[in-house]
């Protein structure tokens, strides 16, 4: 059902609840329109309706923390209507912020120019601030609403410093850039202050004005030099611009001052790795996230730098290896697809988060998962990877040398180059993203077992995941990098001894 056909059906139900003189039901279908049609005019004459009773119709639109962005538009539209549009606009730019894509604010309220000056500018500050930490960089044009409403404010208080360079950072991100660098460089100049220079830093650099984007951000730090959030920001914009070792000083600084700042350990690991390609400064990431998740949860940089490198970020796209072999422990059952077709697929933010998408897995036995691999449904995304990532959430209390999990994998890897060996050698590589205490015997699994294949067709699968592997030594890198870049001639070869001793070492 299309969303005018959705919203007409609501405003059908809304009607018949009114006629049977239920005004909550048809609250709530209205709102329900309101939200996949937030103009729709038929929708805003059944809430003009409901504005002639009593109160305005206001009780029927109460708000709470979670309420639906449709009820906090339908809400704001009543309170303009009953001349207090000050109060709406910030109902109505959180239901923006919910769903910014939607045309909340193209409403006649909210461009005429009452509205701005009635509106209490530290309050419409207040309100911007939080609307562009929703919303990102670039905005969706149906923001553009609320820049009219602060260029009315501006007029009527032209020298307010806090609405200056918030209305500077909604129309950086509506691309209104020369208008950004005027309001807050006259913020700036108001009251002089960081988070002036910040806008300021900011709208620079979206206009493409590097040095004096630079200079702005160089001020703030000189207003307040332990905010080490400034530090990391002029650091990502010298990167940005290929200013790799100048953003590294910048870190470095940072990291001085504190070394287990978030901002700075986060972007200190992914410009290294930008700079010199190891891989073990993403690794290093991985264990900081893990100790601090708190910290962690709003920065990308690790997904960023493992998105679209085979293994990292996702199962490479060459063609398949065979389908290889599995201990036959009987068909899977139902419930055993269907948990595993909740977690497949073909790409992850980096390994250490395929892991954690594996969690769901361990409702499920060591045997059912074994017949997943022997029988993987044909219509589940890398069936045999998502199985053996399952196995790693067995037994985990037990330490990796001595575990079930560890020889289970070491058994499913005693094989040709298949795809039931691919994915035992990946769940192993993932159990030392995950575990400090198994790189180093992973590492040595993973270098017999390149040497083992390295002549055999097929073989760059195992090269690619020898790349993502850490704690891996120089020369096997080196070697597992060069057989990504060149054809590997095949050739007969006796089975290495080296992966033997590795799988028989605790049997």
């Amino acid at each position: 059902m299309d969303v005018r056909r959705a919203a007409d059906r609501a405003l059908e139900q809304a009607r018949s609840a009114l006629a049977r003189e239920e005004p909550e039901k048809a609250a709530d279908h209205l709102a329900g329109a309101l939200a996949h049609a937030p103009v729709l005019p038929e929708a805003h004459e059944l809430l003009s309706r409901l504005a002639a009773r009593p109160g305005g119709g206001l009780d029927l639109f109460q708000v709470g923390p979670h309420t639906s962005a449709g009820r906090l538009a339908a809400r704001a539209h009543l309170l303009a209507a009953a001349g207090r549009p000050e109060d709406g606009l910030p109902l109505l730019t959180a239901a923006s912020g919910h769903a910014p894509a939607a045309d909340w604010a193209g409403v006649p309220w909210v461009a005429e120019p009452a509205l701005g000056v009635r509106i209490e500018p530290g309050l419409l500050a207040q309100i911007l601030m939080r609307l562009c930490t929703r919303v990102g960089e670039p905005a969706p044009p149906t923001l553009r609403p609320y820049l009219t409403v602060v260029r009315h404010a501006i007029a009527a208080h032209p020298e307010h410093a806090m609405l200056l360079g918030a209305g500077s950072a909604l129309a950086r991100r509506v691309g209104e850039h020369d208008l950004a660098v005027d309001w807050a460089a006259r913020g700036a100049r108001v009251r002089p202050s960081k988070l002036g220079e910040i806008w300021l830093g900011y709208a620079y650099r979206s206009a493409g004005r590097l040095p004096e984007a630079l200079a702005a951000l160089r001020r703030a730090v000189a207003h307040d030099p332990d905010d080490l959030s400034v530090y990391a920001d002029i650091a990502g914009t010298l990167a940005d611009n290929g200013r790799l070792e100048d953003a590294l000083s910048w870190v470095d600084r940072a990291l001085e001052r504190d070394p287990d700042y978030d901002c700075a350990v986060h972007t200190a690991h992914r410009l290294r790795y930008r700079a010199d390609g190891d891989l073990m400064h993403l690794v290093r990431l991985a264990d900081y996230i893990r100790d601090h998740p708190d910290e962690s949860h709003e920065h990308s940089d690790l997904g960023d730098c493992c998105r679209d490198t085979p293994w990292l970020g996702g199962a490479p796209a060459a063609a398949p290896l065979p389908r290889g072999h599995a201990p036959d422990s009987g068909e899977p059952s139902d419930e055993a697809v269907r948990r595993l077709r909740q977690v497949a697929a073909l790409s992850w933010t980096h390994p250490s988060a395929a892991y954690d998408a594996a969690i769901p897995l361990i409702m499920l036995s060591p045997q059912d998962l074994t017949a997943l691999l022997a029988h993987p449904p044909a219509d589940v995304a890398a069936a045999e990877i998502w199985a053996c990532l399952g196995l790693l959430h067995h037994g985990t209390e037990e330490p990796w040398l001595d575990s079930a999990r560890r020889r289970r994998l070491l058994e499913l890897l005693d094989g040709g180059l298949d795809r039931v060996t691919e994915a035992a050698l990946f769940a192993m590589i993932v159990a030392s993203w995950v575990d400090p205490a198994a790189r180093d015997d992973v590492a040595a699994i993973v270098t017999a077992r390149l040497s083992e294949v390295a002549s055999r067709p097929g073989a760059r699968s195992v090269a690619e995941l020898a790349l993502a592997t850490p704690a891996l030594d120089r020369s096997t890198r080196q070697l597992a990098a060069a057989m990504t870049r060149v054809p590997v001639v095949p050739r007969p070869r006796g089975r290495n001894r080296l992966l033997l001793k590795w799988s028989f070492r605790q049997r």
